[in-house]
């Protein structure tokens, strides 16, 4: 079980926002655009150690990434381009955030350990390959098992809700992190849970598939 799988629980309280964005003439694909430019806003800010301001640019990407979708089923605009450009989004913000936390050079665990600092940066490249990974796995199941059924414009798959951290609980932690001054407890949460969360869902296929 994961935050995604109470994906539509949650966006029913973004429809006010949606509705704005509607009356506004704003397309679904310029709102996953908006999404992006505030996730390097939020890098930035990682970079210049402005944690706090970072992550309420991180907290308003997240809720473009859903208002998007809502957006798209509002007005009937909903298109598979405009599918796959909000997984595009997605990975592009979570990796230019990620990186933004290593070129902060922000100590890791070299603030703990007597270790240099490179490792720091090797934690943020593992957290990186973590949330890649951990995504990844679902869009290669979907063309090698072959799940096409769609719920409101994402594809309905058995590993929505396998896997206890995907993205939802890496910006959650993240925003936390930088809103309480421990983003770098962030980083090591993000580095070890994403990672054991691909690994839960490759048993879970094995298990199934195998």
């Amino acid at each position: 079980m994961n935050i995604t799988a109470f994906r539509y629980r949650f966006i029913r309280y973004l429809e006010p926002i949606a509705e704005i964005c509607k009356r506004a003439g704003l397309s679904p694909n310029i709102i996953t655009i908006f999404s992006i430019l505030t996730g390097c806003f939020c890098s930035l800010s990682y970079i210049l150690h402005s944690y706090f301001i970072g992550s309420l640019f991180l907290f308003c990407s997240a809720i473009l990434d859903l208002v998007d979708g809502s957006v798209a089923r509002m007005t009937g605009r909903e298109t598979r381009f405009g599918a796959v450009f909000d997984w595009i989004a997605d990975k592009y913000v979570d990796t230019i955030v990620l990186l933004g936390v290593g070129l902060s050079g922000i100590p890791i665990i070299s603030g703990v350990l007597k270790i240099s600092p490179v490792w720091d940066f090797g934690i943020v490249a593992v957290a990186i390959i973590g949330s890649m990974m951990n995504t990844f796995i679902k869009p290669v199941t979907y063309a090698e098992i072959g799940f096409t059924e769609r719920k409101e414009g994402k594809i309905d798959d058995p590993l929505e809700g396998i896997g206890f951290f995907g993205r939802p609980e890496t910006v959650l932690v993240l925003v936390l992190g930088g809103l309480t001054g421990f983003i770098w407890i962030s980083v090591l949460i993000i580095a070890l849970c994403t990672n054991l969360s691909a690994l839960q869902r490759i048993v879970y296929l094995y298990r199934r598939y195998s």
